[in-house]
Parts: C-alpha cells; structure tokens; sequence
C-alpha cells in the first residue's frame, strides 16, 4: 500500500502534472526520469546493505528500514509545489528507494532460509500477486484522487505511511529458520561482504558462470528501463490522457498483468534453471517494446494498452527471476553476497539506462526523427540482445551437463 504511492510510473505521471510551468521543461522531464527509474539506480547502495547488515539480525535490520521507508514517504504530503518541493521529493523518493533496496537484498536470505527450492517460486508468485493487486490498485486510486483534486496528494501519502507502519509491525513478527546458524557463518565469513564496491564486483571473477548470466542481464535490462521515462514523456506530450489514463498504461495495466501470469512462470521456473527460464521470458519485453513503438507511431491507444498488457505478462515472470535467480548460484549463506552483487548491477543499469533512453530521446526530437517510436525499437533490439546471450548460456550449460 505505501510503495505503491512511489511507484515509478505513479509518481512520475503526478510530478509532470504538479510542477509543470513551475520549474524549467528540461529540468522537469529530466527529474520524472530520474523518478521513474529511481528503483533502478538507488539499488546501487545495495552493497553497502548486504555489508552493514552481514551478521546482524535480519527481521530487525528489514523492519528498520521499512520505518525509515514510512517516514520519508509520509513527508510527500507536505511537498509544495516549487522548485525546492521538486528537490524534496526526489529526496524522499530516492531515500525511500535506498531503504527498499536494503528491504530486497536481505529479504532473499529469509526466503531462502525458510523456502526449500521447489516451493520458493510459488511462495514469491504469492507474495508477487498481491503485491501487484495492491499496486494497481493504489495506482488507480491515487489516479483518481488527483483528477478529482489535484491537493489529494495532501492526505493520500499520509495515509499510505500509515499501512508501511503497519506493514513494518507484521514483518518484525516473522522468524527465519536456522537464523543463529546463518548469522554465525556470516560472522566467520567477513571476508565475503565490503563496503567498497570493487570488492563486491569481484565476485564476478570469482563466480565465471554467473558473471556471464549477469552480462546478459545487464544488456537486457537496460533495455527495459530505458523507456519508462521517455512512455511518462510521451504520453504527456502526444496523448491527451487524464491523469487515470497515463497510470493506468504506464503502471496499473502492466502490474495488473503480474498475479494473472505469476502462477504460469512460478511452474516455469520450478522445473527450470533460470537461464532456462530467462531464454523464453526474455521475449515477451522485446514484443511490448515493438509494440508501444508501432501505437506512438499510430498514435493508438489501444496499441498501447495492449504493449502495457505484455510488459505486464513480462513482469510476473521478472519479479520471479530478479528475486531468486541468483539462488541457482549461491550458497544459502552467501545468498545476500550474491543478491547484493545482483542488486547492485541493477543499480548501475538503472543509473546509466534512463539517462541513455531519456538523451537518445532528446536528440532525435532535436534532429526532426519520429523520436518515440525510436527509442522504444532500440530498447527491443537491447532486449533481444540479451535474450540471446540467455538462449547460448543455457544450451552450454545444457551441453556441459
């Protein structure tokens, strides 16, 4: 409930609408980027989590972070709408995407403590369809509120701070299996974490196969999250959509499709190895990427939600494999390590890959070229790419064994 309010194409539709003619158009197109991918880049800090949190305990680590999660989100409601309102809530948004990333990276450990593997992609599908049900449904929510009264934002962020309270309260009750074991071997094992970034890039040279499998993520992420920004732009400018309307091609259709295709992926990738699993997944992104282009260049709306509905079948399967497939990599107690590795290559993609899809946008727009179906043709063909990359690794592995 309270993540859904900071959602990247939620609260990027919003702050297009709220500051336009407030600040300059350049610095406001370039703030909605740096929102809508700010679950990307902010998962850099991931390192800096698995490190702090290596031998410590985890429900109270996650819970902390979830009460730092609740007090930046409940201070949106207070963001007026100037310049400095516009640097605040890039603050509370990113701070808030930091904590999460912390929130992700340990919360696998617990999963892969208390889940043997045949059960843990059902367990995550669960966990994956409600949280999507909640994320549409928070998504179309604030929609409406702010058609209704552009002020909502006013009471609506208070009110989503109150569920993350109550949602930190119900995690400090769960307990991890084998937890004083787990939190031994970390503490035996401080070698494994680091607070510098290079010593975490090194598992790479150390784990050669995932390394590769990390390649072609990679590649194939940057072509997903470059065009998030670019779709908030687009619609903006090309599409006379309500505030509704934008989220609900830009977020709700998409999320919506996750709890309808989890359970599909969830068997898929029960029998599985993830690259296996990546080689078939990998195309559904590339056919919403072609998709979306071909309806900006028709200008049809009803292309668009189909391309939003595809995205949305790509999702439930990445919200599987993101969150548990480096565990056909790693040991139970460097489950962390290696989500940390994960998470924070996610992070530099989702730095780097916004400001690619949002200057690749500028320029052809600034050269006369039909600039959004472009960029959206670029993302499918780096998708593919990674696809791939996906289909050669799994039939090595294949061949190997």
């Amino acid at each position: 409930m309270m993540m859904g309010a900071i959602e990247g194409g939620v609260v990027g539709v919003l702050t297009k609408r709220m500051f336009d003619g407030v600040v300059d158009d350049s610095i406001l197109d370039w703030s909605v980027a740096s929102l809508a991918a700010a679950q990307g880049f902010a998962s850099i800090s991931s390192f800096l989590w698995a490190a702090f949190s290596h031998g410590r305990h985890k429900i109270r680590f996650i819970t902390a972070l979830k009460i730092a999660c609740v007090l930046l989100v409940g201070v949106v409601s207070f963001v007026p709408q100037s310049p400095f309102g516009l640097a605040l809530l890039l603050f509370c948004v990113i701070g808030t995407r930091v904590c999460y990333t912390g929130i992700v990276t340990l919360r696998t450990t617990v999963w892969q403590a208390n889940h043997p593997r045949a059960s843990r992609a059902f367990v995550a599908g669960r966990i994956a369809t409600v949280q999507a049900l909640v994320l549409a449904a928070v998504g179309f929510g604030v929609g409406e509120a702010m058609d209704l009264n552009e002020q909502a934002i006013r009471w609506v962020y208070p009110v989503a701070a109150s569920f993350g309270i109550l949602g930190a309260w119900i995690y400090s009750k769960i307990r991890v299996e084998g937890h004083q074991e787990i939190l031994q071997d970390e503490r035996k094992s401080p070698q494994l974490v680091s607070f510098f970034p290079w010593k975490t890039l090194h598992l790479l040279f150390e784990d050669t196969q995932f390394a590769m499998y990390m390649a072609c993520q990679f590649i194939f992420g940057v072509g997903n999250l470059m065009l998030t920004a670019p779709l908030v732009i687009i619609l903006s400018e090309q599409f006379e959509l309500t505030y509704l309307g934008e989220i609900l091609i830009v977020s709700t259709i998409p999320i919506l499709m996750i709890p309808l295709s989890t359970l599909f992926w969830a068997k898929l990738l029960r029998r599985m190895h993830i690259l296996s699993f990546r080689s078939i997944h990998s195309w559904f992104f590339v056919a919403s990427s072609i998709c979306i282009g071909v309806s900006i260049a028709t200008h049809s709306i009803a292309g668009l939600w189909v391309g939003a509905a595809i995205r949305g079948i790509g999702f439930g399967g990445g919200v599987l494999a993101w969150n548990l497939g480096h565990q056909d990599y790693a040991p139970v107690e460097q489950s962390a390590r290696y989500m940390g590795l994960h998470v924070t290559l996610t992070g530099i993609r989702g730095l780097l890959a916004p400001a690619f899809g949002m200057a690749l946008y500028s320029i052809l727009m600034s050269k006369g070229y039909q600039a959004g179906p472009l960029v959206f043709y670029v993302g499918a063909m780096l998708s593919a790419i990674g696809g791939i990359g996906f289909i050669l690794l799994a039939k090595a592995r294949l061949s190997s064994n």
